[in-house]
């Protein structure tokens, strides 16, 4: 019972774990955040918008996509989706008859808070969309989906090419 009490673990020295501490945070520092992918939102490429023809809102998603993958082509996932993604989020947006965004809200948040003002921020900027001229009113109102992946591109349900 004596030897019990008295024995003690031995333990690994201190610089040991000076050691240890050291290769875990030279690990952390090379290794990306995944916020970093979603800590801004690069300028968009937008090239002019034409009008759109179309008058039925889930048409005219499709070339609201189009133009948003026209905007932003270094940060379209090409290729079927991975199994899991990062952030999956849909979202109402609202234009008038120029195609400016009068309104964009959530209507699903994703699992990842920094993936919704970096999805809500590209939506903005690429502002005009194509004008909804055949729309009733000039306006249109669509939902769209966005799959973001954890490298900071994406895809919309309107063009998605699926997933693995």
């Amino acid at each position: 019972m004596r030897a019990f009490l008295t024995a003690r673990p031995s333990l690994p020295p201190v610089g040991h774990w000076l050691a240890v501490g050291l290769v875990v945070s030279a690990l952390a520092a090379m290794s990306p955040s995944a916020l970093a992918q979603f800590s801004m939102v690069p300028a968009p490429l937008c090239p002019p918008p034409a009008a759109s023809n179309n008058d039925v809102e889930q048409e005219f998603r499709i070339d609201a996509a189009r133009h948003l993958y026209a905007c932003y082509p270094m940060r379209v996932y090409r290729g079927k989706l991975p199994p899991l993604l990062y952030g999956v989020m849909m979202i109402e947006v609202e234009l008038d008859a120029v195609g400016n965004v009068t309104s964009v809200g959530v209507v699903r948040k994703p699992a990842a808070d920094e993936v919704a003002p970096w999805v809500l921020a590209m939506v903005r900027r690429a502002a005009p969309y194509p004008a909804p001229v055949k729309m009733a009113g000039g306006t249109v109102r669509f939902t769209e989906t966005f799959f973001v992946d954890k490298s900071g591109l994406f895809q919309a349900f309107s063009l998605t090419e699926g997933q693995r």
